[in-house]
């Protein structure tokens, strides 16, 4: 099953490679509101399609940064119990887990979602203000391919968790191997015994 932690690493490095990419969303989504600000309160102006951009950023980086968050362990979990399970505990929790909620979620998001992004692409949905951001059907996508991404990341849990409940163990104690034997202490004196006990007989 070697293949199991080489499948877990591909989609860790995929999730990691979209988080760091994520992360220009967030400093675009930064500045672009500033420059928002600035223009309402500096020049007493705005624009609609600046605001729709930042909500367009803020969408794909909370979206698409749900599988990043999930392989960098930063999603919020109750876990007094799971702190204090072994590896192979930690194991099960993670596989049992995956299998049971997270990725039958992903499933009903993406099922439940996606005519809602084709109804939204049929007819080319574009902002509700003329001065608005078009291309409201490709915020919409974000929901199907969120549930994609985070099911992906899913499945590399999953697979690293299969991995460590087959390995075999190796302690002495699980294989069956007696414990090694402590080496029987020396019947012969200590030197500063024998010096003694020769005094003693003089």
């Amino acid at each position: 099953m070697k293949f199991l932690p080489r499948i877990a690493s591909a989609l860790d490095r995929f999730a990691s490679g979209c988080g760091r990419f994520l992360g220009w969303f967030t400093l675009a989504m930064v500045l672009i509101q500033s420059l928002v600000v600035a223009l309402r309160y500096g020049f007493d102006g705005g624009s609609l399609a600046l605001q729709d951009a930042v909500v367009y950023l803020h969408g794909a980086a909370f979206m698409l940064g749900l599988a990043y968050a999930l392989q960098a362990g930063a999603h919020v979990r109750v876990d007094v119990f799971y702190r204090t399970m072994s590896a192979r505990g930690k194991a099960w929790v993670d596989a049992v887990g995956c299998l049971i909620f997270l990725l039958p979620v992903c499933i009903f998001i993406a099922v439940g979602s996606l005519q809602f992004a084709a109804s939204s692409w049929a007819v080319w949905e574009s902002s509700a203000s003329a001065d608005g951001l078009g291309g409201v059907y490709l915020l919409k996508s974000l929901i199907p391919l969120a549930a994609a991404t985070l099911a992906l990341q899913g499945i590399a849990q999953f697979a690293r968790a299969l991995n460590t409940l087959m390995q075999v163990e190796t302690s002495p104690a699980s294989s069956g191997a007696p414990a090694p034997q402590v080496a029987e202490a020396s019947t012969q004196p200590a030197p500063l015994i024998r010096e003694a006990a020769g005094e003693a007989s003089a």
